[in-house]
């Protein structure tokens, strides 16, 4: 009960700081809305669809860039952390090309893909990859060789010891990848939706504070939020279930 409370405490306290602000500043609604006026233009944006078809749009761009990102990216970094001459071969490249922000591709990314959902996914696919190689790689390094020498002694083969010992030793370390990366990709999306797409919820705010409509906007950042808070919810659960707790030092 407590740990719900507090959580409501402290949203409530900014409610009330954000009322206090309006009043003090003396701005007009349209240029600083206040809570009420904000509430009141999400119920018609709910009561329209248009916040939910924006949000759905942006889910499915985030969901599909995230998948593809762990198709490849965690492979690529079991095969990294398993073979030292790949390391060697792509970690300079890996390394080169991660401080790159996602946003810096946008030009790349529209001439490549034109206006649509495919610029968007490739921009989520680049923030979501290169972090789950590397924590993915790091996490098979430190897998303790003890375990690598029984599997030699009892001849399993490659795929064996891929999906016998790599794979569960990792879950833990690749589960908080992701629950970082997931929330990386859903700041790149909202990003992405103001330049290269019509729709999603970094469209909306875009289009609404074109047409000076500042409530709208505050709309847009609050249910940005409120997604952010479930899908971090989300992979904190995964991380909570009896195999994501397996480590390699437990037997």
């Amino acid at each position: 009960m407590v740990s719900l409370s507090l959580p409501l405490v402290g949203f409530a306290l900014g409610l009330l700081l954000w009322e206090v602000l309006v009043r003090a500043s003396g701005q007009s609604a349209h240029v600083l809305p206040g809570p009420l006026q904000v509430v009141t233009s999400m119920g018609e944006l709910i009561a329209d669809g248009t916040i939910f078809k924006h949000a759905v749009a942006s889910l499915f761009r985030v969901t599909a860039g995230f998948y593809l990102a762990i198709l490849f990216g965690i492979p690529l970094g079991i095969l990294l952390g398993r073979l030292k001459s790949a390391w060697h071969v792509l970690n300079p490249v890996i390394q080169f090309l991660r401080p790159i922000s996602p946003l810096a591709w946008i030009p790349l990314a529209m001439l490549w893909f034109g206006i649509g959902d495919k610029p968007a996914i490739f921009l989520i696919f680049l923030s979501s990859f290169f972090p789950l190689v590397v924590s993915t790689t790091v996490a098979v390094g430190a897998i303790n060789p003890v375990y690598f020498q029984v599997a030699a002694n009892f001849n399993l083969t490659r795929l064996e010891v891929i999906t016998k010992i790599v794979v569960p030793a990792i879950v833990p370390s690749v589960v908080t990848a992701l629950r970082i990366t997931v929330m990386i990709a859903w700041v790149v999306v909202v990003a992405a939706e103001m330049i290269a797409v019509q729709s999603g919820l970094g469209y909306l705010i875009l289009d609404s504070r074109n047409a000076l409509r500042l409530d709208y906007v505050m709309v847009g950042m609050i249910v940005i939020g409120m997604i952010g808070l479930i899908l971090d919810w989300a992979m904190r659960r995964l991380g909570r279930i009896e195999f994501a707790r397996w480590n390699a030092g437990q037997g």
